[in-house]
């Protein structure tokens, strides 16, 4: 039998609207980026910040899941958002994950199947 890979899953890659508690620091001196979540995925998050970020700096992310799991990992700025346009409210920036351990990956998708899918080009609320 063939296994079925979880990266090729299309559920993996979609944004989910989740309320939880996380923290979010810089790989290089520690110091706090954020601790609001806009939105997530097993690829990545949406944070909230007013800390001064450039992409591809390197960050450190602990945060809880859905299902109460904790997860730890290393994650690069991928974009940032500086709150200009007319849809942002807020400072944010786009993080993308470092590849999970795959158990880790399942549980998190898992976790995420019942959140609510973020819409795209909504503005994070305060």
């Amino acid at each position: 039998m063939r296994p079925v890979l979880h990266a090729h899953c299309p559920r993996a890659r979609l944004r989910r609207t989740v309320e939880t508690r996380c923290e979010v620091v810089r790989a290089r001196d520690y110091s706090l980026v954020g601790t609001r979540i806009v939105d997530l995925s097993t690829r990545g998050m949406l944070l909230q910040t007013d800390a001064p970020v450039m992409t591809g700096e390197e960050l450190l992310v602990l945060f809880r899941g859905p299902s109460g799991d904790w997860y730890d990992c290393d994650a690069t700025v991928a974009r940032v958002l500086h709150g200009r346009r007319r849809r942002d409210e807020r400072r944010a920036i786009g993080i993308a994950f470092e590849p999970l351990d795959p158990w880790r990956d399942i549980l998190l998708c898992d976790s995420l199947k019942n959140a609510p899918v973020a819409a795209r080009g909504t503005r994070p609320t305060l």
